[in-house]
């Protein structure tokens, strides 16, 4: 590499480092993106299930009963850039966008491609020079940024915007260099742990369902039998344990493992109450009076699951339905209605969605994401120990803490 230098040199080409490349560019400064992937936005590509949900469509308020963590952090930040002006920016760029349940915010077309890719064209066309290298240091004179050292040469600048990421999704590059380079620095790292993630069970009857998705049932999980998360959607059993959409919205809720016990509990039913469950229960027994007990539940429950309610109700599968007592389908409504789950832990960080835990906000100025220890030092996005809920919360805190590092360069 030859002699390079620029006005900042951006760490990461993820959703943060591309929001900060472009709005730096935009401001007129001279812009150098350390990317090693080929393409930028690799984490970006991925998330939704392909679908990218960008931001979710509420208030501050609002936004802010969904960080488990340090909210008040975001406050500057969120009243800079609130998701209302994420939507505003990404339409002006000629990505329309949509809102759907739960006030999740997806691109018209479904494609996350398209977030990144529309980007990606907008940083290029800003002149941003992406060279695809990795950071190595960050050098520092007199308290202050001067270079960033790559695997090939020095970059001299004045400014340098830590945008790694996290943990998580290791293969798109997110190795956890960032947490190294602020440590170097002189920035303390909060413990890092999954969220987001799929939960292992000890419960052999996950594996023996594996595959089996639930749509439609509501999810409770539990710390210590204190209720800690409901919410109707959908999950999955694996060989491991759960999966889906309720179940990684559950773990985030999730902050003590090793020092509390969590157990889930699945309502199959959650349209019927009680009284109406045992309604039904009723006119399935008096339909199938004559089967085997085994054979009694196919208009309530999957193929899959039939034959771990038949053992975990207690009732024998040879017995005919018209000899089940009143205790006996009380025990089976109550199976349906708190289905359990045990939880041992959740999976390794690298399957995790995002990452809790980071360079601690305490060391950062929350009004312009600068290090409080070293001039001219910058974070954004996951790197900082901050996370989120499942809904387009995560991406939210990409892009405005990005949004305020860019501008305040």
């Amino acid at each position: 590499m030859t002699k390079l230098s620029a006005d900042a040199v951006i760490i990461g080409g993820g959703a943060a480092g591309m929001m900060c490349s472009l709005i730096a560019s935009q401001r007129g400064l001279d812009v150098i993106l350390l990317e090693q992937n080929k393409l930028l936005g690799r984490k970006v590509r991925i998330t939704g299930k392909g679908r990218c949900n960008v931001t979710n469509n509420c208030d501050i308020k609002d936004f802010l009963s969904n960080i488990p963590g340090d909210g008040k952090f975001l406050y500057s930040a969120l009243n800079r850039f609130p998701p209302r002006d994420t939507m505003q920016f990404f339409e002006s760029l000629g990505l329309p966008l949509k809102t759907e349940r739960g006030n999740r915010v997806f691109p018209v077309s479904d494609n996350a491609n398209d977030v990144a890719g529309t980007l990606t064209r907008n940083i290029e066309r800003n002149g941003v020079r992406r060279i695809r290298e990795s950071a190595k240091h960050i050098i520092c004179e007199n308290g202050a940024v001067c270079g960033v050292k790559t695997e090939s040469g020095i970059i001299e600048c004045r400014a340098a915007i830590i945008c790694t990421g996290g943990l998580s999704y290791p293969l798109t590059g997110s190795t956890g260099s960032g947490y190294k380079m602020a440590q170097e620095l002189g920035h303390s790292i909060v413990p890092c742990h999954p969220s987001l993630v799929p939960l292992e069970s000890d419960d052999e009857y996950c594996a023996r369902m594996q595959g089996f998705s639930l749509k439609n049932v509501t999810l409770s999980a539990y710390e210590d039998d204190k209720l800690i998360f409901r919410e109707l959607g959908e999950m999955l059993f694996t060989h491991f344990g759960v999966s889906g959409p309720l179940v990684l919205s559950a773990s985030s809720h999730m902050r003590n493992f090793g020092k509390s016990k969590y157990r889930l509990s699945i309502d199959l039913k959650p349209a019927l109450d009680e009284k109406k469950l045992d309604a039904r229960l009723l006119r399935d027994f008096e339909k199938y009076a004559n089967r085997d007990f085994a054979n009694s539940l196919c208009d309530l429950a999957g193929k899959t699951m039939i034959p771990v309610l038949v053992e975990l109700s207690g009732i024998p599968p040879e017995e005919k339905v018209n000899s089940i007592t009143r205790q006996q389908r009380h025990e089976l409504l109550k199976l349906f209605k708190e289905f359990p789950v045990s939880v041992s832990g959740p999976r390794p960080i690298d399957e995790a969605i995002v990452t809790s835990g980071g360079v601690s906000t305490k060391e950062i100025n929350p009004r312009t994401m600068e290090s409080k220890l070293v001039s001219g030092l910058y974070f954004a996005g996951e790197v900082m120990d901050l996370d989120a809920y499942t809904g387009g919360f995560n991406l939210q805190i990409a892009w405005s803490t990005a949004f305020v590092a860019a501008n305040s360069l």
